[in-house]
């Protein structure tokens, strides 16, 4: 018998931190940052446990006065991890997230949460945190991958599923189409040495798989990735320099009626080719497929295919993308990165055993050594 997905550690503990006692807190710092007697009131909600991991999640209700009356906003709070919990990330930089959420919604249609709260220092909650609008939708599951069934994006009949990918590939183009990304973005550019913001890039990718490695191990599949990505990093794109999401992929999107409501998670977000976004999230779905057919599930085969989404894509930017093989494989490479950071932290909070092999860790290493070995890498 397969083991079940709970045996491969795919339940994740995101933080030793009791929530409940950050809302003092935080309450505390609220009536800092609203109107004069405002008096806000800070309600807990329901954690998030389907979907991401890098940061800790809260749901969260304001109540407070102002002008003279009762105001009310749904909130979610991201809260960077606690050093000792086994962060994604080396680095957390909220400043950037909230200003790319900002901006975005000030100069596209994009449909991004607004934002309203920044604390930055770490001062009031023990580690940086901002405060954004709730959206009401539905997200595809991580926790189980949406691949493996009984979840609403999985059940959806072959046209609901198609308008669902459809305008998604839509938004990307047009967060694609913000002019000038390169000026108006240009404090996402990586802060590591390289000749081209592609260089840059993969730099940023390598020194997160290092600080990776040091507590976990290496792993000889990312250092075989890391050498095709180096020894073929591309001299060209598709053309001009856009706002790259990052971390581009369904389960970091918030659905109604099968159309984006709010793109999420903006950790990643970078400045580069066009082909980084497009490529991570057609690979995105071709892990979770290949997760899904490792348990002897059959996935969806037929959804996300690299054919129909770059077809989409030209429809709705009129680029004809470049050939997507190396950003195929730097998404491979950060998706590696992902799984080992997860792991970590599965194995820090006693959630499974360290294996013997640590590229155990990495649920898509079938699928990653299929196209290696395409390469001939």
């Amino acid at each position: 018998m397969s083991p079940s997905p709970d045996d491969q550690g795919m339940r994740l503990q995101r933080s030793s931190r009791d929530t409940a006692a950050l809302i003092p807190r935080l309450t505390q710092w609220l009536a800092t940052q609203l109107p004069e007697q405002a008096d806000p009131v800070l309600t807990l909600g329901s954690g998030i446990d389907s979907n991401g991991m890098s940061a800790e999640t809260l749901t969260l209700t304001l109540t407070w006065r102002e002008g003279g009356d009762t105001q009310v906003a749904d909130l979610i709070a991201r809260v960077v991890p606690a050093p000792g919990d086994f962060p994604v990330y080396e680095h957390y930089n909220l400043r950037d997230q909230f200003d790319v959420m900002r901006i975005v919604a000030e100069v596209s249609d994009v449909r991004v949460p607004r934002v309203r709260f920044l604390e930055p220092t770490g001062d009031v909650l023990g580690t940086p945190f901002l405060l954004m609008d709730r959206v009401d939708g539905l997200v595809p599951p991580d926790v189980m991958p949406y691949t493996f069934g009984d979840n609403w994006l999985f059940d959806a009949g072959p046209e609901q599923q198609r308008r669902l990918q459809d305008s998604t590939i839509e938004a990307l183009a047009e967060l694609h189409a913000i002019p000038d990304a390169s000026t108006t973005f240009a404090f996402l550019d990586p802060r590591q040495p390289g000749s081209s913001l592609l260089e840059r890039n993969l730099n940023r990718a390598h020194a997160w798989y290092r600080f990776a490695a040091r507590d976990i191990g290496a792993s000889p599949l990312v250092e075989r990735i890391l050498k095709w990505l180096t020894a073929n990093l591309p001299e060209s794109s598709s053309g001009e320099t856009v706002l790259s999401w990052g971390d581009a992929r369904l389960g970091n999107c918030m659905y109604r009626d099968f159309a984006p409501v709010a793109v999420l998670d903006w950790e990643m977000a970078t400045i580069g080719p066009r082909e980084l976004d497009v490529a991570w999230i057609v690979f995105g779905h071709r892990v979770f497929h290949a997760i899904a057919n490792n348990f002897g599930l059959p996935g969806m085969p037929d959804f996300m295919r690299e054919e129909d989404v770059r077809a989409t894509y030209a429809e709705h930017s009129g680029v004809q993308l470049a050939d997507l093989t190396w950003y195929t494989m730097f998404a491979a490479l950060n998706y590696c990165v992902v799984f080992l950071r997860a792991g970590g932290r599965q194995i820090h909070f006693g959630e499974m055993e360290r294996p013997d092999d640590i590229e155990l860790l990495l649920h898509h290493r079938s699928l990653v050594e299929e196209l290696l070995a395409e390469l001939g890498a």
